[in-house]
């Protein structure tokens, strides 16, 4: 946890801010089974808790350092909402990057850092719920040339003397194990979503922020991604490579060769029966006469009206 304010911690009105980057996303996007397409609604739009979880922890540094916090999010005009929640728990500026929604994460960044230069601390979601690459981060931190502790599951505020803030950080490992860093300003830092719960804007913030005025900056011009889009869809499996025709038929042998017309096929059937050991043979019997499972064919019951009607196999 956050301990308080500490002696030499620093502060005043000239120090440097606490940025954090939150992102816009559908919390509830609807999925289309068939075509792979993606519907978003704006009703449902936020942010993730991993963002939330940024925003709780910088508010509580800021607290402690006596700084301001400058919420920073990417996006169309949609995202003022988000921004405005941001300045209702407490924020003193929220600031929109213009950019298109799906833009890549090192494009998101380049945007990000233009306006989070200024901020000695950036503090960001480890993943987000759409794509969870957890790139931003990393990109922000490489653009800002700044030391970067990613994935963090607590931290306290760390006796300092001077005007740099330091924090004590506890980073999760594989195989359950934690590595300790201790970050320094300027540093750019995430946090995993269960490590903090957002606060609970009193309402007359809530009301004073829905008219509350967010900046917005120009996102780059030009593009910065190595990896693009070029299209999306459905995963569509690999076609079967199958053995040719015997060369020597006629065009129509060929044919019914490669159509299976003429050859013979054990039908589909349904079972009708209350007996779960009698169901369980016929589709063994089936899977085995299609050639699913090896072995010999069981002999007893056939057909579905046997099932129903006649004596079970285990009866004699």
């Amino acid at each position: 946890m956050v301990a308080g304010p500490t002696t030499g911690a620093p502060g005043g009105s000239d120090a440097a801010p606490i940025g954090v980057a939150v992102k816009w996303v559908d919390l509830r996007p609807e999925v289309d089974r068939l075509t792979g397409h993606v519907a978003g609604d704006e009703r449902f739009a936020g942010c993730s808790p991993a963002d939330r979880a940024a925003l709780e922890w910088a508010l509580r540094i800021g607290a402690a350092w006596d700084r301001e916090v400058v919420v920073v999010s990417a996006g169309p005009t949609a995202v003022d909402d988000l921004l405005r929640d941001g300045l209702a728990v407490g924020a003193a500026r929220a600031v929109r990057v213009d950019q298109p929604v799906g833009a890549a994460s090192e494009e998101v960044a380049a945007g990000l850092a233009t306006v989070l230069d200024d901020c000695g601390l950036v503090c960001c979601g480890d993943w987000s719920v759409d794509r969870g690459s957890g790139a931003v981060p990393a990109f922000l931190a490489a653009r800002l040339a700044r030391s970067q502790a990613l994935g963090l599951v607590s931290v306290e505020v760390a006796d300092t003397d001077g005007r740099t803030g330091r924090l004590r950080a506890v980073r999760r490992l594989d195989h359950g194990r934690r590595e300790i860093l201790d970050v320094a300003e300027p540093a750019v830092v995430s946090f995993e979503g269960g490590t903090a719960t957002l606060r609970r804007a009193p309402l007359a913030a809530v009301l004073a922020a829905r008219d509350a005025h967010v900046d917005v900056v120009a996102g780059p011009s030009g593009r910065h991604a190595r990896v693009r889009t070029v299209r999306t869809g459905p995963a569509r499996p690999r076609a079967r490579a199958l053995p040719p025709p015997d060369q020597t038929l006629g065009p129509r042998e060929r044919i019914l060769a490669l159509t299976g017309a003429l050859v013979e096929h054990t039908p589909a059937r349904t079972v009708v029966t209350d007996d779960a050991e009698v169901a369980a043979d016929l589709v063994v019997d089936q899977l085995r006469a299609w050639g699913v499972v090896q072995g010999p064919t069981m002999a007893g019951i056939t057909t579905s009206d046997e099932a129903t009607s006649g004596p079970s196999r285990r009866d004699g």
